[in-house]
């Protein structure tokens, strides 16, 4: 959906899409999911009847300074980002900045907090009924939008109606793809809405929540003029919007939670690039950032005011190889590069520290269903000269610019061994367009880097990007005991069935080596700890700042 400290694009990650309105990867692998994307960690009990079961990834390191017992209340918070490269619209936005403007305004039945726990919102419950197959949502009672009209069943349907719209065009629709169709959500009474899906799917939850950012909760007039008529039922009011300046947001009296947000409102600023972000934030021109780039904002930890908080996630650079075509159709050579690789440089080198190290699979560590047993791959001179055998291997390498970081490194580490790389870099509007279904680069160059934000569950990654004929397919891998698994797995009922199928789709993927993941990115954020307290990263870079007071 992605490395927090570049600006991918397809997972896209909050940090996405800065390049200029690469939209064109239509249902790219974030326009989507993420959960994208947004990064997001499969979590256990998702059968359970409410949210408070699901279990967490308790994998956050944090620097952040513990709200007060008392939040005083007033103040307005002053927030950098960079501009939003396409419309603020709820449907089809896909950068983190529109995400974030749109979150302090319009709110999902369900939050993602940020350790991936399901907290209810605008849902108070959830039950899964007919094996997973069928699952019911209870509202919220007393909740209204900002123009004071009441949330009810028929509100939540005609939102979701909207992004199941094949013509709709909403980024959201991917996400969907196999598990839920136009015409599965009903309404049980004026308080329950209900999904019947495709199939059953243990970790529907997800889909309908942040993890899923285009699923906000918005009237069923709602004609795409957000930023005109940005009604919605968030903790603040958008009361203005410069697509070359900046937001101005204040305090929403109707707010459903009591007493929140302690503020009297957050006023974004847009910042041309990075760098003049950080030195807002460091003269005291702003209060926090939206989107932190750990190799900038990082070094920055503990130095004067700055308080930088961090937290793990699950966005990743997929180094894709298409086993479909030679050199790659043989399983030695995309072994022998992945031996090659030293994941802790990359950590280091890209992402400043702040991942986690890969092990060329799609069952992060945060996921509570990851194998333990895999031996993590190391970078093994000796054995890539084995696997190969003798031949020379040379490749050309695709990307857009926010991986040029990443190409670099990985371009610079495997000359070390030998393998020559040659860099193609094309615009993210080149690299991302074309037609999807045959030429687009991302999902047809021979080996490529693509930028996915952080899921909140395996399956977001699994079945678009590796299973048989997945949307995202980008390497052509074909696995029929990586299919079956998958597929047990997203209908599994407990966790020892769940764990069972993810080590088998584990090991699959670390033997065949479709995709190298080398990193597992993390995300942090940036701000002034002497001013306010509450705000905290989030490992797709979202913002709630309804706890956010000052000192």
């Amino acid at each position: 959906m992605s490395a927090p400290s570049e600006r991918k694009i397809v997972g896209l990650s909050a940090r996405d899409q800065l390049d200029g309105g690469v939209l064109s990867r239509l249902p790219g692998p974030s326009r989507r999911l993420f959960l994208s994307g947004a990064g997001a960690a499969a979590l256990t009990g998702l059968l359970a009847a409410c949210a408070g079961e699901s279990g967490t990834s308790g994998a956050v390191r944090s620097s952040a300074a513990t709200a007060p017992a008392a939040p005083k209340r007033g103040g307005i918070l002053r927030a950098g980002s960079p501009p939003p490269p396409t419309a603020v619209d709820p449907l089809t936005m896909y950068d983190g900045s529109a995400i974030a403007i749109v979150q302090l305004v319009a709110d999902y039945l369900i939050w993602l907090d940020k350790d991936f726990k399901l907290v209810p919102r605008l849902a108070e419950k959830w039950t899964a009924e007919e094996g997973g197959k069928r699952w019911a949502f209870s509202l919220r009672q007393g909740v209204t939008f900002s123009d004071g009209t009441p949330l009810d069943a028929e509100t939540v349907k005609a939102s979701f109606d909207r992004l199941l719209d094949p013509d709709g065009k909403s980024a959201a629709l991917s996400a969907f793809d196999t598990v839920l169709a136009a015409g599965g959500v009903s309404v049980r009474d004026a308080s329950t809405v209900v999904f019947t899906l495709e199939r059953s799917f243990s970790d529907f939850p997800y889909l309908v929540s942040a993890g899923n950012y285009n699923a906000l909760i918005l009237k069923k007039d709602y004609k795409g003029d957000f930023t005109k008529k940005p009604i919605g039922t968030g903790p603040f009011l958008l009361e203005s919007y410069d697509p070359s300046a900046g937001a101005t947001l204040t305090r929403n009296p109707k707010y459903w939670e009591p007493g929140k947000p302690y503020l009297d409102g957050v006023q974004i600023k847009f910042y041309a690039d990075d760098q003049a972000d950080l030195l807002a934030l460091q003269s005291g021109e702003i209060d926090t950032q939206i989107l932190s780039r750990p190799a900038l904002a990082g070094p920055l930890k503990g130095l004067g005011d700055i308080v930088v908080d961090q937290v793990a996630g699950t966005g990743l650079t997929a180094f894709t190889l298409r086993v479909d075509k030679a050199p790659f159709d043989r399983k030695e050579v995309r072994q022998a590069i992945a031996y090659a690789l030293d994941r802790p440089g990359v950590n280091t080198t890209v992402y400043d520290g702040v991942g986690a190290l890969g092990n060329d699979h799609l069952l992060a560590s945060l996921f509570p269903v990851a194998p333990k047993d895999i031996p993590q791959r190391a970078k093994d001179p000796a054995k890539v000269a084995t696997l190969l055998g003798g031949q020379k291997l040379s490749f050309a390498l695709t990307y857009d610019p926010p991986s040029k970081d990443y190409a670099l490194t990985i371009q610079n580490q495997l000359k070390q061994v030998g393998i020559e790389v040659t860099l193609d870099q094309r615009t993210s509007a080149d690299f991302y367009g074309g037609d999807q279904a045959k030429d687009t680069p991302w999902l047809f160059s021979d080996a490529n880097l693509v930028g996915w934000a952080g899921r909140a569950v395996p399956s977001q990654f699994i079945i678009p990007m590796v299973k048989s004929g997945g949307v995202w397919n980008g390497s052509k891998y074909a696995n029929p005991t990586l299919d079956a698994a998958a597929k047990t797995y997203d209908s599994a009922t407990t966790d020892e069935e769940r764990k069972a199928q993810a080590e088998i789709i584990a090991k699959a993927l670390n033997e065949d080596v479709p995709v190298i993941i080398t990193v597992w990115s993390g995300a942090i954020r940036a701000y002034n700890g002497k001013r306010f307290t509450g705000i905290t990263a989030h490992p797709a870079s979202y913002v709630d700042f309804s706890s956010v007071s000052r000192l």
